[in-house]
């Protein structure tokens, strides 16, 4: 196992963990989750012995087989197939001492080693490595082809696969792995989360995609408040048991202060008084003993909305028979001839459409997303836009376009020239963007931080079509869900292309695929998309993709039994979607109404306590208002309980909803 004692950390003046203890269990699949700069990847290094714990000590079995991934790729004229295999080093080490002797001129007198080296290769499954590092790297989205070229030929993010690569390729008894998903599009990692529901190691991971949490680990270990705290059950068991938590410590707290304000009211009116001073004096004591509760703090909240869209035209856009792709150009910059990734698109975009582009890697997703936004023009069709059409786009290049020596608030001065510049602030600060932040450089900002700014030069200018091409790149948990909120409000069309299934569960109502170079609807939910990726690629191991066939194998009909209709199944599904929306949405609202009131009576409290915590409020002269302030306080603290009690049980109804 592995064993966390006493252990503490400082980077800099920063201190991470304070005497922190934590147990793992061979074989558990651990989630490592904790806010950015909580300590994460400082304690992968402490178990890959490249950093020590200033206190403490951590244990696993010396005998254990570690493996992980490397962050930096070196640009080696080695194809990519056998760097793979270099991930299993022991292999790699008999098969180079194998090779030195058979070239030994005197064969006979190394015969016992020779013996020795081929049953140790039998062993370490030398002669079916070849093609379980092409299954491997197929499932990370390369091709035959790929595989054979140099990596110096890959761009960062195809290294980036390839060290994963070896990781995996690597035999190990623990396995780390610091965001695998970040790189990968959505066919790799649900690729990647079968293989890894099969290993049979321990392994840990930080990621900030719940729904690769859930699919996986059976362990969260959270790294707050400088401690190490082990949750049993996946991503979303924690939520639900951190909550409770919450729920618990906050009336712990409540009952704690009222406790102290009557003892501190009681001093306060009888420790001047001869006849009551040995009563006071005890109660000065029980008050000093009393144990001060630490508030359990959440993950700092961030959300934010999209502003309601200006009037859109409908239909927002139509192609008609439009090839995509990308024009050849001379060393001149001149058009010799052009690209085709998807040919002869005919696709129209209603208001209020939400849709998920599907697709395997390089099947021309970005392409398409490209051509609606106006980035690429059409090599051959029409792309007709509506009068009034706004369109938002979101993709990795345009983070990077942002001005690196320049601020938040020069990026929205020069989007929005006229605004008031506090107007602008206090913009910014609803994307979390607070005091000195607003006015200093980005270039130091986190690549979440970045993304967030380009969100918000979006949501400000109120598209009323919003192109999404991997959003979730680098943000966080925090991040991810209140975008994910954010869009799921959003009262304007949406098309998103994205590796996140949460996020694309909760905002997408329909999904369209481009494979084999064309454009079609498919007719079917995330885990029909995952089934028919591994009844194609990933279960035959091409690197092409046949004609979407989405649709789930069909069971054994019995006798009797007429063969399901696919379009009837998917409208009772949707007629049943539409009542459980109807059924939520008056939850919903009284839910946020008593949130409302919480809110309200809870700053009515805290007025009532302050004003108790006041000496003058007990001299003779104040009887009546202090037995005023007792009554509101009492009415207050009842009110609070019956309130929360009727939100825990609505979300309780709507958690069985949604299960």
């Amino acid at each position: 196992m592995i064993r966390f004692q006493n252990v503490s950390l400082m980077r800099g003046t920063k201190p991470l963990l304070e005497d922190a203890d934590l147990t793992l269990n061979p074989g558990d699949k651990i989630g490592l989750i904790g806010a950015n700069g909580a300590g994460k990847s400082s304690l992968f290094a402490m178990l890959r012995n490249e950093l020590h714990p200033d206190q403490g000590q951590i244990d696993f079995p010396a005998k254990w087989r570690m493996a992980y991934v490397a962050q930096e790729t070196p640009a080696l004229d080695r194809p990519a197939l056998e760097y793979a295999i270099d991930g299993d080093a022991n292999l790699r080490r008999l098969q180079a001492e194998l090779e030195e002797l058979e070239s030994h001129p005197d064969l006979d007198a190394h015969g016992m080693r020779l013996g020795e080296l081929h049953s140790a290769l039998a062993d370490a499954d030398a002669y079916t490595v070849q093609s379980r590092g092409e299954q491997l790297l197929i499932g990370l989205g390369f091709s035959l082809d790929q595989m054979k070229q140099p990596v110096a030929s890959f761009s960062g993010g195809w290294r980036m696969r390839l060290n994963l690569a070896q990781a995996l390729m690597c035999p190990s008894d623990l396995l780390l792995l610091d965001e695998p998903t970040n790189h990968l599009d959505l066919d790799a990692i649900i690729w990647l989360e079968d293989w890894l529901k099969r290993y049979p190691g321990t392994l840990i991971i930080i990621s900030h995609d719940r729904d690769f949490l859930d699919a996986i680990v059976n362990v969260i270990v959270h790294i707050d408040e400088r401690k190490l705290k082990r949750y049993s059950g996946n991503y979303s068991g924690f939520e639900r048991q951190r909550a409770a938590q919450m729920v618990l410590a906050a009336s712990a707290i409540e009952k704690q202060q009222r406790q102290r304000a009557h003892l501190e009211s009681y001093i306060n009116r009888f420790k001047a008084q001869a006849t009551k001073a040995r009563q006071a004096q005890s109660r000065i004591k029980m008050l000093a003993k009393m144990e001060e509760l630490a508030p359990l703090r959440a993950a700092a909240e961030f959300s934010f909305e999209f502003r309601e869209p200006l009037a859109a035209p409908n239909p927002l856009l139509v192609l008609e028979d439009v090839d995509a792709g990308y024009p050849i150009l001379d060393g001149h910059g001149d058009k010799v001839g052009a690209k085709t990734i998807v040919n002869r698109v005919n696709f129209s975009l209603q208001i209020g459409q939400r849709i998920g582009l599907l697709g395997v890697n390089g099947a021309g997703k970005s392409t398409l997303i490209k051509t609606v936004a106006g980035e690429l023009a059409p090599l051959n069709g029409v792309a007709t836009l509506g009068k009034g059409l706004s369109i938002g786009y979101f993709a990795q290049h345009q983070v990077e376009m942002l001005r690196h020596d320049e601020s938040p608030l020069w990026h929205m001065v020069k989007l929005a020239p006229n605004v008031r510049e506090q107007e602008l602030r206090n913009f910014l600060g609803s994307f979390n963007f607070p005091g000195d932040m607003v006015t200093s450089p980005i270039k130091p900002f986190s690549g979440g931080e970045k993304a967030r700014l380009a969100l918000a030069l979006i949501v400000w200018q109120r598209p009323n079509l919003l192109l999404l091409d991997e959003p979730t790149n680098h943000l966080d948990l925090e991040t991810r869900e209140a975008l994910t909120m954010a869009l799921a409000q959003f009262e304007g069309t949406l098309v998103v292309v994205s590796h996140d299934r949460h996020l694309l569960r909760a905002t997408t109502d329909q999904f369209i695929i481009v494979a084999d170079g064309k454009l079609q609807p498919f007719d079917g939910d995330l885990d029909d998309y995952k089934e028919w990726l591994f009844q194609t690629k990933l279960g035959k191991g091409t690197d092409t993709l046949p004609a979407p066939a989405p649709a789930k194998a069909a069971t054994a009909a019995q006798p009797d039994m007429a063969p399901v209709d696919r379009r009837e199944q998917k409208r009772l599904q949707a007629e049943e979607r539409q009542r459980v929306a109807a059924i939520k949405k008056p939850i919903e609202n009284r839910i946020k109404r008593l949130e409302e009131q919480m809110a309200k009576l809870n700053t009515k409290k805290a007025e009532i306590d302050a004003r108790l915590l006041d000496p003058e409020i007990y001299e003779a002269g104040n009887k009546d208002r202090l037995k005023t302030l007792v009554a509101d306080q009492a009415f207050a603290v009842r009110d609070l309980e019956q309130l929360e009690s009727e939100w825990l049980e609505l979300q309780e109804q709507l958690e069985g909803l949604a299960a």
